[in-house]
């Protein structure tokens, strides 16, 4: 079988701190025997769990990066009971170009794992995750936002899973996280997806959504470095007490929580994130963006529940994920 090219310039077994790469051999026009350099940082100190932080799964989301760079300066050893692995830029070619999909092959990471060691950069990338970090974690922190797309009330989130020992400590990791909302996800499109793979093989997880824009804010970036250091203290790898604080539990039981744009056009938003809904309530509509004088298209609430989910442009093409309504 194929070896993944990709090594880390680090050990991911040492005691102490130490900051380097992941490095994965890319030749390219401009360096015949260039590189992908993915950063990354190792925190072990005795025996104890490992947890596995990554940032920048899609290139335009923010919070999660931001947190990891926080945590991997100011995170010392000695707080330290087991292992800390972060990778605040896991798609490092997405991010410096602040996209969701990689420029260097067009793959959108977070589908296609479980990857391929002989495949494209991103494909390679996801196969190290999936084969050589996943299998070292206890615990998982994939962070997500919106990107540029998409604005979301801030969340962690676990998902509906067949082993209902594993969801029960996943919730309970999402519930230490502690974001203002914690929610029982159910996803649209989970082939591919790097969550998938992780809880396939068997490890506590946790996402998030927290906030979108292809931005973050200092309250998003708050709530995600306050969350990482709640799930290491919960996971007994970071000294110190969970910082409890209220969270809304929220689920998105069904496919009906999605509503998608049949046209395209100017978004004309009729509710706005967190607000209450009811089935049949119109919570949006479409204009014309080539024309004046013509109705707009409605679209109404399939079900109850609170606004979890916006798309962020103004602008809308046919297929686009309008809104998302949560349950309480």
């Amino acid at each position: 079988m194929t070896a993944n090219p990709i090594r880390p310039t680090i050990s991911l077994d040492a005691q102490g701190k130490a900051h380097g790469f992941l490095r994965l051999p890319y030749s390219r026009n401009d360096s015949a025997w260039g590189s992908v350099m993915i950063p990354l940082t190792v925190i072990g100190n005795g025996e104890g769990p490992t947890a596995l932080l990554t940032g920048g799964n899609h290139g335009d989301e923010y919070e999660g990066p931001i947190a990891l760079q926080q945590l991997a300066w100011e995170i010392e050893p000695e707080q330290v009971s087991g292992r800390i692995i972060i990778v605040p830029y896991m798609n490092y070619p997405a991010f410096r170009a602040g996209t969701r999909v990689s420029p260097l092959d067009g793959v959108n990471l977070n589908r296609a794992f479980p990857g391929r060691p002989d495949g494209s950069v991103s494909q390679k990338i996801a196969h190290y995750f999936s084969e050589t970090l996943v299998p070292l974690a206890d615990v998982v922190l994939d962070y997500h936002s919106g990107g540029k797309t998409l604005d979301f009330l801030p969340y962690a989130a676990a998902h509906y899973l067949d082993d209902k020992d594993q969801q029960r400590k996943c919730v309970e990791a999402v519930k230490a996280f502690g974001a203002p909302y914690s929610m029982m996800m159910l996803e649209i499109d989970a082939v591919g997806m790097f969550d998938t793979t992780v809880e396939e093989k068997g490890k506590v997880f946790v996402t998030t959504e927290l906030g979108g824009g292809g931005t973050a804010t200092a309250r998003s970036a708050e709530i995600a470095v306050r969350g990482a250091r709640n799930l290491l203290r919960h996971a007994g790898i970071l000294s110190g007490e969970v910082e409890t604080s209220k969270s809304v539990m929220l689920d998105m039981p069904g496919d009906d929580c999605f509503h998608f744009a049949e046209r395209d056009g100017l978004m004309h938003p009729l509710a706005d994130l967190g607000e209450t809904v009811r089935a049949g309530q119109p919570i949006a509509q479409i204009w014309p963006a080539d024309r004046s004088g013509s109705a707009p298209i409605q679209i109404a609430a399939n079900r109850d529940g609170i606004l979890a989910a916006r798309h962020f442009p103004g602008l809308v093409q046919m297929g686009d994920c309008l809104t998302v309504i949560a349950v309480a």
